[in-house]
């Protein structure tokens, strides 16, 4: 089968990367319920643990493998033996199993982490593959702080480590470190430098440190990565991973980048409301397509503006992503377009003059209260009402 070039393949981490934040821990079963739902999302891997990491995680890659047909199931390890005879025994009921193996990169982490050189690390990154490689066909090689690593070394280790057999090279900037320019030149560089690169898929992973990761990934993708890693909601270790949902909807609605995924965004709402619940990690309110604030419009300028055509503030429509719905939100800001709109909802209809009045109504109790209700309009014009 030919490999669509313009295919973006989903790689989530939800359960392993994301599971990371403390007081996020998830039981087996609560991560089997997620995995279904990946499931029908359409992600093609999910990351299903780090199995030598603990029984519990060992446990959940073992039954997320006999829960999920479709994607991909992924287990992490390190470039040793142990974990990834750990990782093998865990996918021994995946259909479409993937080993993810992989070593430190850059200077910082070879003299700093590893206390190696050079040449080392690369005999420990070739040995992984190969290793891993005699149990599992797809193998996943991930070069750690490649953000910061020096791309000529970066690509040979790519190299390297695709002749050894990995079929997926992940390029992650692993503290959030680049710069959009920076890290879609290394992945350009790599597609331009390492002689066996279409031997392989090259995958984005990239951190939140500095706000960066969905703008880096991008220019990864740009640059010919065709893999992007991250989590539902952004969540993470410290400021969190890539967001799935805002890759997914980029690629959509930039349609000239030419790139797409298989992904069915509109169960992004239902499946980032199911992780807020069971990871109790709450959702910001401005947070990008899956925020409660995402739709909702409350400047005067904008509503009028949106309810002549909702085009003029909306690039994503709610039902894309499953929202419940666009919210015009009443506030001190809001005009008199706003307040028509609501009132004709309740089924008032007021003359200009009328709606006059009670605008200048709403504006002096919109001052005092911040929340205006269904129960508040109706009070604005109860003598209408009475008289009607």
């Amino acid at each position: 089968m030919l490999h669509d070039p313009n295919r973006v393949y989903v790689f989530d981490t939800t359960l392993r990367d994301g599971e990371q934040v403390p007081g996020c821990q998830l039981t087996t079963p609560e991560k089997i319920e997620i995995a279904k739902e990946l499931e029908l999302l359409g992600v093609d891997i999910i990351e299903a643990g780090f199995p030598v990491s603990s029984p519990g995680d060992f446990n959940s890659v073992v039954e997320i493998s006999k829960a999920v047909k479709e994607p991909t199931v992924c287990a992490l390890t390190r470039a040793n033996k142990g974990d990834i005879d750990a990782a093998i025994e865990s996918l021994k009921y995946a259909k479409r199993p993937r080993i993810h193996t992989g070593i430190g990169s850059s200077d910082m982490h070879i003299k700093h982490k590893f206390n190696s050189t050079r040449e080392e690390i690369l005999e420990r990154a070739v040995e992984a593959v190969k290793y891993a490689k005699r149990a599992v066909e797809d193998i996943e090689f991930y070069a750690e702080d490649a953000g910061r690593a020096d791309v000529e070394y970066l690509a040979k280790m790519v190299e390297a480590v695709i002749a050894a057999g990995a079929t997926v090279v992940n390029i992650p900037d692993t503290n959030g470190y680049c710069l959009p320019d920076q890290y879609g030149s290394k992945i350009k560089f790599l597609k331009e430098n390492v002689k066996n690169i279409d031997k392989a898929i090259i995958s984005v992973h990239c951190h939140n440190d500095l706000g960066l990761a969905t703008a880096n990934s991008i220019a990864g993708l740009q640059n010919g990565a065709r893999q992007i890693e991250g989590t539902i909601n952004g969540i993470g270790e410290r400021a969190g991973n890539t967001s799935i949902e805002e890759v997914v909807m980029i690629l959509k609605t930039h349609q000239v980048l030419g790139l797409h995924t298989q992904i069915d965004s509109k169960r992004f709402y239902e499946l980032s409301q199911m992780i807020r619940t069971q990871m109790r990690m709450p959702v910001q309110p401005n947070k990008a397509i899956v925020g409660a604030n995402a739709f909702a419009h409350s400047s005067g300028i904008h509503q009028d503006g949106f309810l002549k055509m909702r085009e003029n503030y909306e690039i994503i429509r709610p039902e894309d992503v499953g929202f419940p719905s666009a919210s015009i939100v009443l506030t001190a800001r809001s005009g008199r377009h706003a307040l028509k709109f609501h009132l004709e909802r309740l089924g008032i209809n007021l003359s200009k003059e009328e709606l006059a009045e009670a605008y200048n109504n709403f504006l002096t109790l919109a001052d005092v209260k911040l929340d205006i209700n269904d129960h508040d309009l109706l009070s604005l014009v109860a003598h209408k009402l009475v008289k009607n």
